[in-house]
């Protein structure tokens, strides 16, 4: 069944001009369904995994599941009120939560709570907010109009001021630390230099940059070296998850062991967050699991598909930025439970447990589905003046 003989397009007729018929037959459904789909999928799969982690540490079994639907409904809420944003407010919406995020940022070492050996949380009304997650959405879009706004005007000095506001989410990041985030918003930022048209030598010496900054770092934080080490030489090292992950994949096969049955998220600590991949794979095997991982790949392929019929250089650099960083958090989360990567506690986007990380996902989707809107243009069809739009 075609988009355009759907259920939902039938209340909405090309030539209605109300806000919600504007946004309907503009929006990219494709990737408005995929993640839905994908909230969907993460509800299952903390359902399944959550209560053997709630069980370990005394909480109720249905601790975990409960906070994370508690978030993953207003979340995708937030999601579609974004998607109806046009892009003034959408550069509004990322300078507020930009300086919001940077204040709650500098506040974390003085009131954040201290869990695992990283100050990354601030306690409010009940829940721990992480201000990491939401400052990289909000980074991408800043960043994305100080650049273009310098190329309409020269005078502005748009790639200096991105370079400083980098610089300054980097220096807070590091000080919780998290050099997770600080790789995704990096790589992040370069994406938008790239996207840019910066100039060949400096992206090189953003390249060269990072790699002295990834060496420096692995000399700086024992943590980050004790997990790079393990990666590399994994004999006689504590490498109990990821070990524990592989078996979930060994389990799962082809088919897998069925919706819930899966035993390796008994053993797993982190088996709702950091490995839920593995979870997936152990109880629906291998055909869905690459099923899973095309599903993000659409949406990546479709965003930046979208992201170029636009001649709006805002649009590109803040849309790439955030898929780029959609991208990195799925790619770094499946890599390390497959052990192609160094072990990272970073989310895998909409289906890992994590208040603050769905909620900022949730804007960040939502961002890139209101950048990513076509323009509707007035035309004289053969039975009248009606909407149309690029299909």
């Amino acid at each position: 069944m075609s988009l355009s003989t759907s259920p939902l397009a039938a209340y909405f007729e090309r030539t209605d001009r109300s806000l919600m018929a504007r946004w309907w037959w503009t929006v990219d459904k494709g990737i408005l369904f995929s993640l839905l789909i994908l909230v969907v999928i993460g509800i299952t799969l903390v359902a399944s995994a959550s209560p053997a982690v709630a069980t370990r540490i005394g909480a109720d079994p249905n601790h975990f599941i409960t906070r994370h639907i508690i978030f993953a409904i207003p979340s995708t809420i937030v999601m579609l009120v974004i998607s109806f944003m046009n892009h003034q407010l959408i550069r509004r919406l990322g300078i507020l939560v930009f300086g919001l995020s940077v204040l709650m940022m500098i506040l974390v070492p003085f009131v954040g709570a201290d869990i695992k050996g990283a100050q990354r949380w601030i306690p409010l009304f009940g829940f721990s907010l992480q201000p990491s997650e939401f400052i990289k959405p909000a980074f991408a879009i800043v960043s994305a109009w100080l650049i273009s706004h310098q190329k309409q005007n020269a005078n502005m000095p748009g790639y200096y001021l991105s370079a400083c506001m980098y610089g300054l989410v980097v220096l807070l990041l590091l000080i919780q630390p998290d050099f997770g985030m600080t790789v995704v918003v990096t790589c992040m930022f370069m994406a938008q230099a790239f996207l840019a048209g910066l100039q060949f030598r400096y992206l090189v010496g953003l390249v060269a940059f990072s790699l002295v900054a990834v060496v420096l770092i692995y000399f700086s934080f024992d943590h980050v070296q004790s997990r790079i080490d393990r990666f590399m030489n994994p004999e006689g090292a504590d490498t109990y998850q990821v070990d524990r992950s592989l078996e979930a994949f060994s389990n799962g096969f082809l088919l897998g062991t069925g919706p819930g049955q899966g035993t390796v998220k008994n053993t797993i600590p982190d088996a709702h967050a950091d490995f839920i991949f593995s979870v997936f794979a152990e109880e629906y095997g291998m055909i869905l699991t690459l099923g899973l991982v095309g599903l993000y790949g659409f949406i990546l392929m479709r965003g930046f598909a979208r992201m170029m019929e636009t001649s709006d250089l805002f649009v590109v650099l803040a849309a790439g930025g955030i898929l780029c960083m959609f991208g990195m958090q799925a790619f770094v989360n499946m890599g390390s439970s497959l052990h192609l990567l160094p072990t990272k506690g970073m989310t895998l986007p909409f289906l890992s447990y994590g208040g603050s990380s769905i909620m900022a996902m949730g804007v960040s989707m939502g961002v890139v589905l209101g950048l990513t809107r076509r323009e509707t243009k007035r035309t004289i069809a053969r039975r009248g003046l009606s909407l149309s739009t690029r299909v």
